[in-house]
């Protein structure tokens, strides 16, 4: 289990990340709900090696603690950043791109059978393993690097607004993909806009606000809540 506390983030002199706390289970997807700048990027940066907690700050995967950790020894203990913008490397292939993601000791000696696996739930990558990844739609990127987080055999994905920028259909079908990546056992922290879509695939939920945690509960708790309707469902 992913178990956080106290995770406090600054930039600067602003508060970004205010004392928040939460837990994600094996095969559990929960999204991260919150406006721009509510501190859902932050709270995965932070939690991916990028940011610096402030003093006092938990983070732990089955009792290790991972804040001490680097961003390569993360990978290296499961934990694994789908971050905003990708991070893919455009002038290499779509193949070349995946095969970085089984670099890691810990992904090396299931690294055919992790291929094979996002190959069946990306088929259309299949089909373009020699492309180069700066030729493709926003769309193909983006499996292109879950695909590759997938290849590091994570124990916890961390996904930040990965349906930023597609269209509804490409979005529908990189949902239907995440859904299927929970069943392998995933733990599935997500942080998206797409609230109607991500409620609908998400086991439960925390709502972001200026940097603290609001509310919480199960996906359907929160479809009906009414504040949360307001604010994220378009609801009256």
């Amino acid at each position: 289990m992913l178990d956080v506390s106290g995770l406090t983030v600054h930039y600067g002199k602003h508060r970004a990340l205010d004392a928040v706390a939460l837990a994600l289970r094996p095969a559990e997807l929960v999204v991260m709900l919150g406006a721009n700048g509510a501190g859902k990027s932050t709270l995965l940066r932070a939690l991916g090696g990028m940011l610096k907690p402030a003093p006092g700050a938990r983070a732990t995967l089955d009792g290790h603690d991972l804040l001490a950790l680097p961003p390569h020894r993360l990978v290296e203990a499961g934990v694994a950043l789908v971050p905003e913008g990708r991070g893919l490397f455009p002038d290499l292939s779509v193949q070349d791109n995946l095969r970085l993601g089984a670099l890691p000791p810990r992904a090396r000696a299931g690294e055919r059978r992790n291929f094979e696996r996002l190959l069946s739930l990306f088929p259309r990558l299949a089909e373009r393993l020699k492309q180069a990844v700066g030729t493709m739609s926003g769309g193909e990127q983006q499996m292109v690097a879950l695909g590759r987080a997938l290849m590091s055999d994570p124990r916890v994905l961390l996904l930040d607004e990965p349906t930023l920028g597609l269209s509804p259909l490409m979005a529908q079908e990189l949902f239907a993909a995440v859904r299927q990546v929970k069943t392998l056992g995933v733990g599935i922290l997500l942080a998206e806009q797409n609230a109607h879509a991500s409620l609908a695939i998400a086991d439960r939920g925390y709502v972001l606000a200026t940097g603290r945690i609001v509310g919480a509960g199960t996906a359907q708790d929160l479809r009906e809540d009414r504040a949360v309707q307001r604010a994220y469902l378009g609801g009256d």
